[in-house]
């Protein structure tokens, strides 16, 4: 079948050659490999299928790559046993893509087209085609208006409607209907004779996009590509792009590798949100595909959000793409009226009010809110009713006395359990002074709501989170308690939103906590009316960094801060970072395997989950390919020798500590 031997040379017997990446899930195992095409599966053998092969004895599934008249081996080569299907699912510009990802994540190809194409629905396949030709494209211009409010919005739009490729970091005003400014950008590249891929954090996004985009293009120009639709759906609107029967597709991140047609735009919505980040290897961002379409098919790209990444800031500072942002007269006229609690007058009278959850100016901002019979929308960053608790008399954190995990009290009167193994704790007592008593060290999205509404009794309160998530609240007086990323779109907009627990984003172990704050922080205050009628309190000194990007509404100004203190400590995506985790002896051994770069810093060892350790390796970015082929060689290499323990490679991955 494969030997190291080459000669180019045509198979003895004539058969064409067939090309194959075989999913076999071993690095070095990582190239294709050639089989002879048998002269009954000739016609249906074709780029892009499907395909079934013998290796090392066993048939396995494979890709069909290309077609070939002669080989690069000597020796004898096996027959392709069977072509699964003959609908050719992998697109040629997707298969150069899987390769361009693989390689930047130092993964294999077979793990990447893995997730470019959904799993094969043969029923699906098998329904008659719909031999209606495409909807027309709407005709006319697409109205420039609703990019108005940013000087070189409209600009954009003109360049996609001209067929160009543009590239802008989009910083969307408090208010925006950002679902509607994407839809006009797509129907600007489909009025160019051009193709869009919009990738959106979660489902409630989704629904909004797909809503816009109907009304903008119309009926049956688009189709959405998510994992939650089910085997069938998905795999039946990835069949309708691949064909070509639709322009646009919009989705989660499973549609980072959908098949357009001479793709013309990539957009992304909120692309520091973590659910971009898929979990499994080669682990790719959204963002970093989606770019890496733009180099391949010259597209133009548009990354926006409420807030601004220090990814999204690179591409502006090195001139990659422009930022697309209002001027500050439009800015303050959008904005509602923010204010931090470290700016309350109560604390010069009551110094203890510095340490209240619900602070004097917080509570006066929601009473004024609800009397106007407007309503108020309470962030809070942890779900649940007490999702930490400790020793009323020491305050030590309570944990499990089996595993040592943090106890929760999942609601009021009820009994403490760990959250990691689920055991009960009935009889807890303080392994440092024996206290019995129990008292909040977090309070959850639940507790919140119990104590506001004793607070405002007679108002509804509804909460939003992991159980049940919110899309549209009424206009009315209510109370709406919502975790990051769960809050519902008020009609009209809400009155005052309330930003509680500060500390709990700030003071996370991680390179992202003030960015990552400012995104959930914006995103909420998005919410509000304009000011005088809009407020927004947050629970935060003033002076804080992430704040004052609050107070001014200025996420770039704080992106390029980020960016610069990242520059000079030598952290992502100043540089190219990359982890290695797994058992101790497994992490050594891969790295005294890989040759890497001669300007590569090795750091740690850091502890990491149940018991393993991780090592980091930083390069410059102009050697971010030699470290991601050192990697994955010697993962290869690992894998060649039957290595037992296992070890992950991610490359600049969201968290490394």
């Amino acid at each position: 079948m494969t030997t190291t031997k080459r000669s180019d040379r045509r198979p003895a017997d004539g058969s064409p050659v067939a090309r194959v990446c075989v999913d076999v899930g071993l690095a070095h195992l990582d190239r294709p490999f050639d089989y002879l095409v048998p002269a009954e599966l000739d016609e249906v053998a074709v780029p892009g299928t499907r395909v079934k092969v013998r290796f090392a004895g066993q048939l396995v599934d494979g890709w069909l790559l290309s077609r070939a008249d002669d080989s690069g081996h000597t020796g004898r080569l096996a027959y392709l046993e069977k072509v699964v299907s003959p609908e050719p699912v992998l697109a040629p510009e997707i298969a150069r893509l899987a390769r361009a990802v693989a390689d930047r994540y130092a993964g294999s190809l077979a793990d990447v087209l893995r997730l470019a194409v959904p799993p094969r629905h043969a029923r699906v396949e098998k329904e008659p085609r719909d031999e209606q030709p495409t909807p027309p494209a709407p005709t006319g211009a697409v109205d420039p208006r609703g990019w108005s409010d940013y000087p070189t919005g409209p600009a954009m739009l003109r360049a996609l409607a001209d067929g160009r490729a543009p590239r802008a970091v989009w910083s969307a005003l408090p208010g925006e209907d950002w679902a509607a400014r994407y839809a006009d950008a797509v129907a600007a590249t489909v009025a160019g004779g051009r193709g869009a891929v919009v990738v959106v954090p979660d489902a409630r996004d989704l629904d909004r996009l797909d809503a816009a985009l109907t009304t903008v293009l119309g009926p049956g120009r688009h189709v959405s590509l998510s994992a939650a639709l089910g085997p069938a759906r998905r795999y039946r609107a990835f069949l309708a792009a691949r064909r070509g029967q639709v322009p646009v597709v919009i989705g989660t991140r499973a549609a980072m590798f959908a098949p357009v047609a001479r793709l013309g735009l990539v957009a992304i919505w909120d692309d520091g949100d973590d659910l971009h980040s898929e979990p499994r290897a080669p682990y790719p961002h959204a963002r970093d595909v989606l770019l890496t379409r733009v180099h391949l098919a010259e597209a133009g790209a548009l990354v926006g959000g409420y807030a601004r990444t220090a990814e999204g800031q690179l591409l502006v500072e090195t001139g990659w793409a422009r930022e697309v942002v209002a001027d500050r007269s439009t800015v303050r006229a959008r904005v509602p009226a923010i204010a931090p609690t470290g700016d309350d007058p109560q604390l010069a009278r009551d110094p203890g009010a510095a340490t209240a959850r619900l602070p004097s100016l917080a509570w006066t901002a929601a009473r004024d809110a609800l009397r106007q019979d407007l309503p108020v929308l309470v962030q809070v960053p942890r779900r649940g009713y007490l999702p930490s608790i400790s020793c009323a008399e020491c305050r030590t954190p309570a944990r499990c006395a089996h595993c040592a995990g943090p106890l929760a009290l999942p609601a009021a009167g009820g009994t403490p359990a760990c959250r990691w193994c689920a055991r009960v704790a009935a009889a807890y007592a303080c392994p440092q002074c024996g206290g019995r008593r129990l008292r909040a060290a977090v309070t959850g999205a639940r507790r919140t709501a119990e104590e506001l509404g004793r607070a405002f009794p007679g108002v509804p309160v509804r909460t939003s989170g992991r159980e049940e998530v919110l899309t549209d609240v009424p206009g009315g007086a209510a109370l709406v308690v919502a975790t990051p990323g769960a809050e519902p779109v008020a009609e009209g907009g809400y009155g005052a939103v309330l930003l509680l627990d500060s500390w709990a984003l700030l003071t996370r172990a991680d390179l992202r906590a003030g960015e990552e704050a400012l995104r959930r922080w914006l995103a909420a205050a998005a919410l509000a009316r304009p000011a005088p009628a809009g407020r927004v309190v947050v629970v935060a000194d003033g002076a804080l960094a992430p704040v004052q990007a609050l107070l001014r509404w200025d996420a770039g100004w704080f992106a390029g801060r980020e960016l610069a203190e990242r520059r000079e400590l030598g952290f992502p995506p100043a540089v190219r970072m990359a982890s290695v985790t797994g058992p101790a002896e497994a992490v050594a051994d891969l790295l005294a395997a890989a040759r890497l770069p001669d300007d590569a810093e090795v750091l740690g060892p850091v502890p990491a989950e149940e018991g393993r350790e991780r090592m980091l390796v930083r390069v410059p970015r102009a050697r971010a390919g030699a470290l991601a082929e050192a990697l994955h060689s010697a993962a290869g290499a690992r894998a060649a020798r039957k290595a037992a323990d296992p070890v992950r490679l991610q490359v600049d991955p969201l968290s490394l500590f």
